[in-house]
């Protein structure tokens, strides 16, 4: 295969070899790009080395023989991206004793060869469209190409819209960072965004344009690390209760009453604490069946005396007068069997509110379910081969109708976002019912060392764009309090059984995102993508092309 020289500077092969080893080591440097690309994420929060990695990625891309060749490294690229992301993935299989634990080594480079697709449709389209070496104009299109495909990546076959490459643009908890822009682009514009400032910059060092590249360092490194400038207070408060529950204590009937105990423990009202105050208890840690109409065998698998008014009172008398609690629970489906036995048909993941009488105030079900962890996609296929979901039980959720604003009165509008549902940017509120805050309740004891710290970042991300706040009740971390504008107030380290105390953060007013939703980033690609056609026009006609 030979490589096409059209618009590349001698000085550049100089300074960038990987450049003139394509024909050779070329699918080498893809995988490594794709690798050092991945450690921008947390915990590991590498942004220069991400930004320069895929800067060079673009470079090589651009220097392709064409279009094919640029989408095969691309592929190869993302499969090193994603396996490193979604690292966190294979420790969820040592909490499934159906399936080996080693198949979560196998799993995660197989998620990554399909994920993998999506930043070769970039690299393909970019290397199309430009048909010329290294050049702004690539880097431009590119960059365009990219926000299609992770808008893409993030509704085909339901969506997996975990990491996108925005999320290196976060500061440290007290600073926003370079994503203190999201209101006005939407995460996944910049991604794009991001990856024209890293290819400008490879591109820079490449023609030894030192200059140029120190001051595009400078002023990357000043944007990341500025300060968020004074916060406003709130008025509502808040109790946050992380109760440091692992997933064999979760799982366990015998272990539900001293796992409420827990929970209840961490939930009083304190001295001084007066006024309305939202208890926020996370995901899968309380048990009980808060519902009527199931038969009462499953009531009987509960510790409140087999009675959800039961249930529902202690759970109310636990936070007092005063308070109202927000909690995950489940909900089931009960219908007959082909016998006309009643029994469950389905499960909802579900967040239902209660009043300190013990009155629900309101729910909501989750509605952007993960595959293979709470429901088997081609059950009858796979369950006889041995496959199981990551989540034990032979019960499969069903998914809600989306995104719900509960009107709590003086306790406020809560907009709900079970775990995983607060990844998907533009799908977290719902249309003509902005919330005060949302609430993003979390099991995150499977998601190993690196998954915590990326969903955090995501939440903040969230309240970024949207202007809202973000409350995290997770059973084992990371559980916070983050301001509108994605600074972490108040937080609580993996592994600690503790709570949080705080005044919710007051919303800002509709961002632009807020207004607009992935339509803006959509925008944004648009005039990336005419923006580099022009450049690129423009720069033929210069040369006499």
């Amino acid at each position: 295969m030979q490589r096409s020289s059209r618009g590349a500077d001698p000085g550049m092969m100089r300074a960038w070899p990987v450049l003139d080893t394509l024909p050779s080591r070329g699918w080498l440097w893809a995988l490594a790009l794709g690798l050092l690309s991945a450690t921008g994420f947390r915990p590991l929060a590498l942004w220069p080395v991400a930004l320069i990695a895929i800067g060079a990625f673009a470079l090589m891309a651009a220097r392709s023989s064409g279009w094919r060749q640029a989408g095969w490294l691309g592929w190869l690229f993302g499969v090193a991206h994603f396996t490193l992301g979604n690292s966190w993935i294979a420790t969820a299989f040592t909490y499934q004793a159906e399936m080996p634990a080693v198949l979560g080594w196998v799993a995660v480079p197989l998620l990554a060869l399909y994920l993998a697709v999506y930043p070769a449709l970039a690299a393909m389209a970019a290397r199309a469209l430009t048909r010329s070496g290294p050049s702004f104009a690539f880097a431009l299109v590119f960059a365009a190409a990219w926000i299609g495909a992770e808008w893409l990546r993030s509704w085909v076959f339901t969506g997996y819209a975990w990491n996108p490459f925005a999320m290196i643009a976060l500061g440290p908890f007290e600073r926003p960072g370079l994503a203190a822009v999201a209101p006005f682009t939407g995460t996944y514009a910049l991604s794009g965004i991001m990856i024209a400032i890293g290819a400008a910059l490879a591109l820079a060092l490449a023609e030894r344009r030192w200059r140029v590249a120190g001051l595009v360092a400078v002023l990357l490194t000043v944007g990341m690390y500025l300060p968020a400038g004074e916060a406003r207070q709130g008025t509502l408060a808040v109790t946050i209760v992380q109760p440091d529950l692992t997933q064999d204590l979760l799982a366990s009937p015998l272990n539900y009453e001293s796992n409420y105990r827990r929970l209840a423990a961490l939930s009083a009202r304190r001295a001084g604490q007066d006024g309305p105050r939202i208890v926020l208890w996370p995901e899968s840690g309380m048990a009980d069946y808060l519902r009527e109409g199931y038969p009462q065998r499953y009531y009987d698998q509960t510790t409140a005396l087999a009675s959800p008014l039961f249930a529902r009172r202690r759970l109310g008398a636990t936070v007092g007068e005063g308070s109202v609690l927000l909690t995950g629970a489940v909900d089931l489906d009960i219908g007959a069997d082909e016998t006309g036995y009643a029994r469950a048909l389905a499960a909802r993941n579900a967040v239902t509110a209660l009043s300190s009488r013990g009155d629900i105030l309101g729910g909501y079900y989750k509605a952007h379910l993960v595959p293979y962890g709470e429901y088997l996609p081609m059950r009858g296929l796979l369950e006889p081969l041995g496959l199981s979901r990551l989540v034990a039980g032979t019960l499969d959720f069903l998914p809600g109708p989306g995104p719900r604003t509960l009107d709590l009165g003086p306790y406020g509008r809560a907009g709900v976002q079970i775990c995983y549902e607060i990844v998907f940017s533009g799908e977290v509120t719902a249309d003509g019912a902005r919330p005060d805050y949302i609430f993003n309740p979390s099991n995150d004891g499977w998601f190993g060392a690196f998954g915590p710290p990326q969903h955090l970042a995501q939440a903040r991300m969230r309240a970024i764009e949207e202007g809202l706040p973000v409350l995290r009740a997770t059973t084992t971390g990371i559980s916070a309090v983050i301001d509108p504008r994605g600074v972490v107030r108040r937080h609580l380290g993996k592994n600690v059984q503790d709570r949080i105390d705080a005044l919710v953060p007051p919303a800002r007013p509709p961002t632009l995102f807020a207004r607009l939703g992935n339509w803006l980033a959509l925008v944004w690609a648009v005039a990336l993508l005419g923006a580099g056609l022009l450049s690129r026009r423009v720069a033929m006609r210069r040369s006499g092309g």
